[in-house]
């Protein structure tokens, strides 16, 4: 069930002054924001926080997209009618998962960059794979220099890789050694102006195989460069991980809080994957994937301790996100709408 609120005055009237203009721009508007209400909405106030009352909980300018979530639009449509969409439903940035995904047509990386720029949308980072046997792969540990280069051209500040650390293996020492290649990422995008990030599933937050009380993500965070490495937590996966490695291989416990890591260092976390899930303990990732808004993670909860850290409220980008989502305008729509009608608690 929905946790939507009332449509969110503040997002009609950001919508508007993107060009939706005259009766095309509140239907749109109210087409947008009241499908993702529901009858449940007067219920979760609540929670929530009636619409338009107190701070939102979601930055200013700081909602972007994964657009792997949009691929099949991509690959249909091309980005342009995909970004128009995006515009519509008030996005403010993309992340990218590839710069063609299939899409419908040619398109170098300056119309790419100039295509969301128009429809203003900023690409703000994209995924690319940590390393492969090919020699000639798109990968950071092939083509190092090739990666850099288009990130830059597409005016991007962050470029990370979605892969895990287990290019040597499982041990405190293969994740060591992982670490210092990272490291070497992370020096060559700063030396470009841009920061490199590693986006975690849950299999991060696992033990190492030689040494049963280390947690595999706490070697990532200890061995690499806090000034070179960054973050990109995905929400999800995170509390995935929290179900699934909160007692060691001996059946101890374990117990971890993902916010709590970014509380300790948010400065590691400059991007968000914001992927919601309905909880379930028979599923051996102990979340069902779901629209955001639709599952159980309290992002009102988790998005409102980030921001209300002293100098960090713009500081962070929340990317929404879904693998395999039913409808994907509709979860970006829906998604859209749910962030932005959150409220802090008075």
């Amino acid at each position: 069930m929905s946790r939507m609120s009332q449509p969110d005055p503040e997002l009609t009237h950001r919508l508007s002054r993107r060009g939706m203009l005259g009766v095309a721009a509140g239907a749109t508007a109210a087409a947008l924001l009241g499908a993702a209400a529901s009858p449940a909405g007067a219920a979760t106030e609540a929670t929530t926080g009636a619409a338009g009352r107190g701070r939102p909980v979601l930055p200013p300018g700081r909602l972007g997209i994964q657009l792997y979530s949009l691929r099949d639009k991509v690959s249909t449509l091309g980005f342009a009618p995909v970004f128009a969409e995006l515009e519509k439903y008030g996005y403010d940035e993309v992340e990218f998962a590839g710069y063609t995904q299939g899409s419908a047509g040619p398109i170098t990386l300056a119309q790419l960059k100039r295509l969301a720029r128009d429809h203003g949308l900023n690409p703000i980072g994209s995924h690319v794979g940590y390393y492969s046997d090919d020699p000639n792969a798109y990968t950071f540990a092939q083509n190092l220099t090739k990666v850099l280069d288009d990130a830059q051209a597409l005016g991007l500040k962050h470029i990370g890789t979605a892969s895990g650390p287990f290019r040597y293996g499982s041990t405190v020492d293969a994740w060591k050694r992982a670490a210092e290649e990272f490291n070497t990422y992370g020096a060559a995008a700063k030396a470009r102006g841009m920061k490199f990030y590693q986006h975690n599933h849950s299999e991060e937050f696992s033990f190492a195989t030689d040494n049963p009380k280390v947690r595999l993500y706490d070697v990532l965070l200890a061995e690499t460069d806090p000034d070179l490495v960054f973050l990109e937590m995905d929400i999800f996966w995170a509390y995935s991980g929290q179900f699934r490695f909160s007692k060691r291989p001996d059946g101890s416990p374990a117990p971890f809080e993902p916010l709590d890591y970014v509380l300790k260092q948010p400065h590691r976390y400059p991007l968000f994957h914001v992927k919601d899930g309905v909880s379930d303990p028979a599923d051996t990732y102990g979340y069902r994937m779901t629209d955001v808004g639709d599952g159980d993670i309290d992002y009102q909860r988790f998005i409102s301790a980030v921001t209300r850290l002293r100098g960090e409220r713009l500081a962070h980008h929340w990317q929404a996100e879904h693998d395999q989502p039913t409808e994907s305008f509709t979860f970006a729509r829906r998604s859209s709408a749910y962030l932005h009608s959150l409220r802090e608690k008075c």
